[in-house]
C-alpha cells in the first residue's frame, strides 16, 4: 500500500522528548490519517493512528495500523517525514 505525505511537523524539548505528527493518504483509502508521535529518554516511537478530517471505514484504519506494525519501511517513512522537519527548524 503506498502512502502519501501530506503534512508532518516534529518538536523537542527536554521534558517532553520528541514529540509530533505526520498527515497522509493511505492509496485507496477514502479518508486520510494522521500518526502522532512521540519519543522520550530513548526509547522506541509510540504513536497513535487517527482520521485526519472525518472517520471513515474502521477496516481500513485496521489495514494502515497493520501496514504500521509490520512494516518497518511504511514506519520509518513516516517517522522520517517528521525528522525532517525538526531540521529545518
Amino acid at each position: 500500500m503506498k502512502l502519501t505525505i501530506i503534512d508532518a511537523g516534529l518538536t523537542f524539548s527536554k521534558e517532553d522528548g520528541y514529540v509530533g505528527y505526520v498527515h497522509f493518504e493511505a492509496e485507496g483509502h477514502k479518508e486520510p490519517y494522521e500518526m502522532t508521535l512521540q519519543k522520550k529518554n530513548g526509547k522506541e516511537w509510540s504513536y497513535g493512528l487517527f482520521f485526519l478530517n472525518a472517520s471513515g471505514g474502521e477496516e481500513q484504519l485496521f489495514e494502515v495500523e497493520e501496514l504500521l506494525e509490520e512494516s518497518d519501511e511504511a514506519f520509518d517513512e513516516l517517522i522520517t517525514a517528521a525528522k525532517r522537519t525538526l531540521d529545518k527548524s
